[in-house]
């Protein structure tokens, strides 16, 4: 019983064949995948389109640019796009625009805090509490803020007892 030469040619093309179906069905596949993901219109308000939520989101889209994610006051991504979502609440780009812009946030927080500007800290933690008031990194910060207002609070006493002890000591 030996297998014949055209019988294992045979077996070769129609290996051949398969292959390449199964490459041209996958290739396929993957290119009608791609055109859909790309050819879906914008859901909702786009940046520039005119609309209040358009205008908001261009805002943001600049506050980010320069990198204002929670500050100054009035003028910053997180507030941007908190004001989109109160007026479409279901707003894609803003929900996705605020979880990318989170950690950086934190780490914008965490600059703050260590330079020793305390309320302008609490002011960024409050507003990001507002996006995610369970999570973990806030919740470190708002320790670290609070070890910090202990510290700065017996700083002032000690400079207090003092400044009472040379008045004591001058009279």
């Amino acid at each position: 019983m030996s297998t014949s030469p055209s019988t294992t040619a045979n077996r070769r093309g129609l290996l051949f064949v398969v292959l390449a179906a199964a490459l041209v069905l996958v290739g396929g596949g993957l290119w009608y995948a791609h055109a859909a993901i790309h050819s879906t219109p914008a859901q909702g308000h786009t940046a520039n389109d005119g609309s209040e939520v358009g205008v908001m989101l261009d805002l943001a889209d600049k506050a980010y640019q320069d990198k204002h994610l929670v500050a100054p006051v009035g003028s910053n991504v997180y507030e941007f796009y908190f004001s989109v979502l109160q007026l479409d609440p279901n707003n894609a780009v803003a929900q996705r625009r605020l979880r990318d812009a989170f950690k950086p946030a934190c780490d914008v927080v965490e600059s703050t805090l260590n330079g020793g500007d305390l309320d302008e800290a609490q002011r960024e933690l409050s507003l990001l509490r507002q996006y995610d008031p369970h999570n973990y990194k806030l919740a470190l910060l708002g320790s670290v803020l609070d070890a910090q207002r202990i510290i700065e609070r017996r700083r002032h006493e000690a400079e207090a007892a003092r400044i009472q002890a040379q008045q004591a000591g001058g009279n």
